[in-house]
């Protein structure tokens, strides 16, 4: 029963996170308009998600949804000049990071976090199997392991890299499972040696 209700629950796990991953990945503009295109545009205050369409005098303009949930059109050369206005008045770290404002250096932060305790975990490794003087994979391991791969995971979702949702998605389950089986439960038939299960069982 208690297997059952695991598989039950780790589908449910695989699920939800594939649908949170498809539902970010695919998140749209609020803002319609016949015949526009959506576009990344990134202004400071606003969304980066833009629409760029033809209008009846037969010029291209942008409408971007602002912080403020107004929306605004935007011609072409007005963008332009919003952008590089607003490049050259970033600081070298927001140039660095590739951020256009303070928010944007938390989920930078996340992501180095996320990337710090995943090397991490390779280090601990390494020190807890010198001292033991043979290969062995401590609890920690699997415990940075998740959070790290949660926290790229995050910072991926920002990004809206797929690619990078990927590559971590697949191990977090094996970094859960693995803490799973670390930390469930045992019977007493598990605690026994392997000798004396086999004489239970014969």
């Amino acid at each position: 029963m208690k297997r059952l209700l695991l598989l039950f629950l780790e589908i449910g796990l695989i699920v939800g996170l594939g649908v949170w991953v498809y539902l970010s990945l695919t998140e749209t503009s609020p803002i319609a308009r016949p015949g526009g295109v959506e576009v990344t545009v990134q202004l400071p205050d606003a969304r980066d998600k833009a629409v760029l369409y033809k209008a009846p005098d037969g010029q291209f303009r942008f409408v971007v949804q602002q912080d403020d949930k107004q929306q605004v059109e935007l011609t072409a050369e007005e963008v332009a000049t919003r952008m590089h206005r607003d490049r050259l008045e970033r600081s070298w770290g927001q140039k660095l990071l590739n951020v256009s404002d303070p928010f944007g250096y938390i989920w930078v932060s996340i992501g180095l976090l996320g990337q710090v305790l995943f090397t991490g975990r390779m280090i601990v490794q390494w020190l807890a199997s010198e001292r033991s003087k043979k290969s062995v994979v401590p609890p920690v391991f699997w415990w940075m392991s998740l959070a790290g791969s949660t926290m790229l995971m995050v910072y991926f979702l920002w990004r809206r890299d797929p690619i990078g949702l990927l590559g971590q998605s697949f191990g977090w389950f094996i970094y859960l499972r693995n803490l799973w089986m670390i930390y469930r439960p045992r019977t007493g038939v598990d605690e026994l040696p392997k000798s004396a299960t086999n004489e239970i069982v014969g």
